[in-house]
């Protein structure tokens, strides 16, 4: 079957380019994916699955939009032409430390 695979910030400076069509097994789940992804691009080196095989918690995977941990996480089923997205952790907000100057 195949998928559109979508990479973002670290990872698709990793692969190279940010979409990638791949031919994959009928029965293959983004688990399957996703180890094959870490083999291909060495430097991924073990950051989409822990070691258990489950996609790291800090990571958000989307399939078509949806994100895989509320589906069946690692297990969860693949169709052809699905969109597989591949986002880094993200981290960031207001520092408590730095307030807005107050208006007069």
């Amino acid at each position: 079957m195949h998928l559109e695979l979508r990479f973002f910030a670290t990872f698709r400076a990793i692969v190279g380019q940010k979409v990638v069509d791949r031919e994959v097994p009928d029965d293959a789940t983004v688990g399957d994916v996703l180890s094959t992804l870490q083999k291909e691009y060495p430097d991924m080196n073990d950051r989409l699955l822990d070691e258990d095989g489950e996609v790291r918690a800090q990571l958000s995977i989307l399939k078509n939009g949806r994100n895989v941990v509320h589906m069946a996480g690692s297990a969860t089923s693949l169709d052809d032409g699905d969109t597989l997205s591949v986002f880094p952790p993200v981290a960031g907000g207001a520092d408590p430390d730095r307030r807005p100057a107050a208006r007069e």
